[in-house]
């Protein structure tokens, strides 16, 4: 997560390998089809995007750096400054905020001291505001890095928080143990019919 705004950037071999593998599937002339997947790759490699990153995606996509720039700031998912290791958002939208997602908020803060755009000294954890993480059903949740974390509460919220401060293994998904979007008494419609042996056919 270290480095500075203006540090040159590279690939490691390892992830210009990944690099290669992104720009391939684009025609001779198309390179800066790959501007988004590399920008999101070099945040994998260095934790955020950096005026380095954006440089060196604009030269190996051939691309001016003022395009790559207003890719890279257009969308949240590019972080432009160090983040921690697990970086927690938080959905504060609508039917989060309904479900309870302050209590989440309170949870984080209660257990690590920090608030909306804190980070802990460190630098294991950050903690943002989401607009919307597209799982309204199964709110209120958050998510860090690739992975959603549905269903929660205030409790399952802080015991979420001490086994990633200890590195012990996380349930992903709903904590609650609900499948996909169903309602959270497991299916109610059509719940006798759609079994096991009738989805292939009656006779």
């Amino acid at each position: 997560m270290s480095g500075s705004a203006t540090e040159a950037f590279q690939f490691t071999p390892e992830y210009m390998e990944q690099a290669n593998a992104i720009l391939a599937k684009y025609p001779e002339g198309r390179e800066r089809s790959g501007v988004l997947p590399l920008l999101d790759l070099a945040q994998r490699q260095l934790g955020w995007v950096s005026s380095g990153v954006v440089e060196e995606v604009a030269r190996i996509t051939k691309t001016p750096r003022m395009k790559v720039l207003e890719v890279a700031t257009f969308y949240t998912m590019y972080k432009h400054s160090p983040k921690g290791r697990h970086h927690v958002e938080v959905c504060t939208n609508i039917a989060c905020w309904l479900r309870g997602s302050d209590e989440i908020l309170r949870a984080i803060k209660d257990e690590l001291g920090i608030g909306i755009g804190g980070q802990t000294e460190d630098d294991l954890f950050s903690l943002a505001e989401a607009e919307c993480l597209g799982a309204c059903c199964n709110a209120p949740m958050l998510q860090i890095g690739d992975d959603y974390f549905e269903d929660l509460t205030y409790e399952s919220t802080r015991e979420l928080v001490r086994k990633l401060k200890s590195g012990e293994p996380v349930k992903v998904g709903s904590q609650i143990g609900r499948m996909g979007s169903e309602p959270e008494g497991g299916p109610t419609t059509l719940a006798d019919f759609c079994t096991t042996s009738q989805v292939g056919g009656a006779e």
